[in-house]
């Protein structure tokens, strides 16, 4: 939930821009009526539907992305697009989501977790496959490195490895499953993971790279909203990965979502958690192994 969403998918965590002023410093008026009664329904609606937080001080920045929607449902008043959500369900929720989830990533951020997935990957792999969750790929950096760790690990293109890749916002998932993107994007690899993992693109894609269909075979995308009561995923996982969402949910939330998250995992499995999380309020259902790294609260002694 991309769903902070680290490879991840991470919710809103852009500041409010100020209201825009005309030359002689007053506000200028904005283009549909949106009062501060539209924008608190907004805030319960998000908070109920993908469990986001909305900081009082957004208004400005839900104005700027829901601006478009009202323009692509040709509608003038937000009053007028908030009955259109509380109506039936339908696709204006999918963009209602997509338009206020923030997906911030990078490939190997948090690069420490990457070493202790190459070690998880190594010592299961030796005996049978080992299966991985990103649970906010937002648009497909961690799941990538994910995928990358687990051919370093094995020394193969095709190591006995599935991960599967899951965010709550479709537009981020497409981009995630196309698995092209900037130079600017990948600037930050070795040159050795570049020529190794990535096509480069030529001609009219100049600039451009495309992860190998080889790497991309490993993971498997899908929408998944982690407020959902179940998820469409078959565990057990060796690792879930869920860095730098849980910030954007309130504990009871954040608790509720571990819950779910414990039975899926194997009982010497991990929970990897974003640089800003902490699940000091879940002691009865996850204890801290590492650095933001987590294991079931029963696990095993000495597991490894």
């Amino acid at each position: 939930m991309t769903t902070a969403r680290d490879g991840h998918r991470t919710l809103p965590a852009l500041a409010a821009r100020p209201s825009a002023q005309d030359a002689d410093g007053g506000a200028v008026r904005k283009e549909f009526a949106f009062s501060r009664e539209d924008f608190e329904r907004i805030r319960r609606l998000i908070h109920d539907h993908a469990g986001i937080q909305l900081n009082p001080g957004k208004m400005e920045m839900v104005y700027s992305r829901l601006a478009r929607r009202l323009r692509a449902n040709n509608l003038s008043r937000f009053s007028d697009y908030l009955r259109l959500l509380e109506g039936p369900r339908g696709a204006e929720w999918e963009a209602f989501t997509n338009a206020l989830t923030t997906n911030l990533t990078a490939f190997f951020r948090e690069a420490h977790h990457f070493v202790e997935l190459e070690q998880l990957i190594r010592r299961v792999s030796a005996t049978r496959e080992v299966s991985l969750w990103c649970s906010a790929s937002s648009t497909g950096e961690e799941a990538y490195s994910m995928a990358m760790s687990a051919v370093e690990a094995c020394g193969t293109m095709s190591p006995r490895v599935k991960i599967v890749a899951s965010d709550v916002d479709t537009a981020v998932l497409a981009k995630a499953q196309a698995g092209i993107y900037t130079m600017d994007r990948v600037e930050r690899l070795s040159p050795d993971r570049l020529r190794r993992f990535f096509l480069r693109g030529s001609g009219a894609n100049e600039g451009m790279v495309r992860v190998r269909p080889e790497l991309a075979a490993l993971i498997r995308f899908q929408q998944v909203n982690l407020l959902d009561a179940r998820y469409p995923v078959n565990g057990p996982f060796d690792a879930i990965f869920c860095r730098n969402v849980m910030i954007y949910f309130d504990k009871a939330t954040q608790y509720s979502i571990l819950q779910r998250f414990a039975p899926l995992l194997r009982p010497d499995g991990r929970l990897f958690a974003g640089h800003s999380e902490n699940f000091h309020h879940a002691v009865d259902l996850f204890r801290l192994r590492g650095k933001t790294v987590y294991e079931l609260a029963n696990a095993p002694a000495g597991a490894a």
